[in-house]
């Protein structure tokens, strides 16, 4: 009888070492409030987050706004639920 294979290293199956420098982009409605909604999630999921990091980016026409935010990445699922919270605020149209 031969044994089983060890189960997978899900380290193995992503292609970003942890922890690293992860780049997201936030787009939504030029609001009051939406750049500081975005910097209370990221802190919620990387502590170390510095919000003088933090680039803005206006649409042509101004309405819209882009926020890029790097975090420091240490987990798949640490990615997945920032993601998963940025993507239900009601402020955001868009994460990338």
């Amino acid at each position: 009888m031969s044994t089983p294979p060890p189960p997978p290293d899900p380290r193995k199956d992503s292609l970003i070492e942890y922890p690293s420098a992860f780049p997201i982009k936030i787009m939504g409605a030029k609001a009051d409030g939406f750049v500081h909604a975005i910097t209370r999630i990221v802190e919620q999921f990387d502590p170390s987050f510095d919000a003088a990091t933090i680039e803005l980016r206006d649409s042509r026409a101004g309405n819209y706004l882009g926020i890029t935010v790097t975090v420091t990445a240490t987990s798949r699922e640490q990615l997945d639920e920032l993601y998963r919270t940025l993507s239900t605020h009601p402020m955001v149209k868009m994460v990338l």
